[in-house]
């Protein structure tokens, strides 16, 4: 898959002076409908795997700059590229997906998590985090991490909380034909419009 995403991402303007090649097959998500009707996905690393720190060893960030990192690639490789941003006053977003209990010990060092309900549940249940609802799980990771917690809620919309604050943001109301790539999209967007305090 790798010449028809590269090509559309050539096509789109996207920057891939630093994109690599490597022997192997493309990384794929293969998207399946569980029994209630949500997505669940599959992972098959191929080329993502071989994401190593060194690619960016190189690199320089610096305040202004937003690193947004996800679960398909290398645990390794995402610690790296946390401290990398944190070293040069980039603000780094850590989306928990696909979810592995291996990376709560990363949600300590990002400046913004990113979980869907479940995964956050799962990452709460981890860390041991105290609460009876949402909000109040989100508020003792923020107390415990110092750190900013967003968790998407589907049709629900979205939470988040940093120290004393709380925000819930409703979902535009849409009829939805296909949500694969929600997050995905939500997050680029979130990106986009983020910036350093």
């Amino acid at each position: 898959f790798a010449g028809g995403a590269l090509k559309l991402l050539n096509e789109g303007g996207v920057d891939l002076s630093r994109v690599a090649s490597v022997p192997g097959p493309t990384g794929v998500a293969v998207i399946f409908v569980g029994g209630s009707g949500e997505n669940v996905i599959a992972v098959i690393p191929g080329a993502n795997a071989s994401v190593s720190p060194d690619q960016f060893a190189d690199l320089s960030l610096s305040k202004g700059d937003v690193v947004l990192l996800q679960l398909e690639i290398g645990f390794a490789t995402v610690g790296a590229a946390i401290a990398k941003a944190r070293g040069g006053g980039a603000l780094s977003l850590l989306n928990i997906a696909p979810f592995d209990p291996a990376c709560v010990p990363m949600m300590n060092d990002a400046d913004i998590t990113i979980a869907n309900e479940t995964e956050f549940a799962l990452a709460a249940a981890e860390m041991g985090l105290p609460g009876n609802s949402l909000e109040e799980r989100m508020r003792a990771f923020c107390a415990r991490t110092g750190r900013i917690i967003l968790v998407t809620l589907g049709a629900d919309g979205a939470v988040a909380a940093s120290g004393v604050e709380y925000h819930t943001v409703p979902s535009l109301k849409i009829t939805p034909v296909d949500t694969v790539g929600a997050g995905d999209t939500f997050l680029t967007r979130m990106m986009v419009s983020t910036s350093v305090p």
